[in-house]
């Protein structure tokens, strides 16, 4: 049994106590979509991660599978079909959450593909979820907000806290902001989940006030039990007030 294993254990959230995360309003990252990328596996996976969340107080969701170039080649029309499979066995389920779709796209050639042809598969609002490699900083990000926006799009980056090589250079995040992208927090990223460095980042970047968006970018269970774990130990609504949070807008 690994550390995490240990430390938040792998036990459905059947016969725990369970956290309130209605406070977020909405999911606007995840990766519940059935078989498309590394989330969930399959429809029964979906559903049973989607009754857990409702569980939790979240009953709106807006999907964001992984767009990436020669790893998970999504296109609007694959996350539109895995999208109404889980809204039909949600519906037959009995379930009314509301799950919009979107897309979490990876800065690399294809994301070029993707603005030029202007095929991208926005957000609520118009907004577009990116991210960068964790190995690699991109020397595209600047200019990839930019062709975001010269198509009438608003950016969002993906747990900026993340990102180790900027960890030492705190003054890029003011950059991305100045240049009109958003940031989005990972709720586990709050804790050691990822890392010590990544929390401290996170905690950093929350007291500055720069975080715009969260999401639990959940993937599978361990997530869901982390993040469960997590939300009944911090008072995480009040640990954001310096934050002007604007999940709502995406409602």
């Amino acid at each position: 049994m690994n550390f995490f294993s240990k430390f938040f254990g792998t036990n459905s959230l059947n016969n725990k106590k369970v956290a309130d995360l209605s406070w977020m309003e909405i999911d606007i990252h995840n990766h519940i979509l059935p078989s498309i990328d590394d989330g969930s596996k399959s429809i029964e996976q979906s559903i049973d991660l989607v009754q857990k969340l409702n569980k939790m107080g979240l009953k709106n969701f807006v999907c964001t599978p992984h767009v990436m170039e020669d790893v998970h080649p999504n296109t609007p029309e694959t996350i539109g079909e895995a999208h109404l499979k889980l809204t039909q066995a949600l519906k037959e389920a009995d379930n009314d959450t509301k799950i919009k779709f979107s897309a979490e796209y990876m800065i690399d050639s294809g994301i070029e593909k993707w603005i030029g042809s202007n095929q991208l598969c926005p957000l609520p609002s118009n907004y577009i979820l990116i991210e960068m490699s964790y190995l690699n900083e991109s020397q595209a990000l600047f200019k990839t907000i930019q062709d975001i926006q010269n198509l009438g799009l608003k950016p969002i980056l993906a747990h900026p806290e993340r990102y180790n090589y900027y960890h030492m250079n705190f003054n890029i995040y003011k950059q991305i902001k100045d240049a009109g992208c958003a940031l989005q927090l990972n709720l586990l990223s709050i804790s050691r989940y990822y890392g010590e460095h990544v929390k401290s980042t996170a905690l950093t970047l929350i007291k500055s006030g720069m975080y715009d968006f969260v999401g639990t970018d959940l993937h599978h269970e361990k997530h869901l039990n982390a993040l469960n774990e997590i939300a009944l130990r911090y008072n995480i609504p009040d640990l954001l007030i310096p934050c002007t949070i604007r999940n709502s807008e995406l409602l």
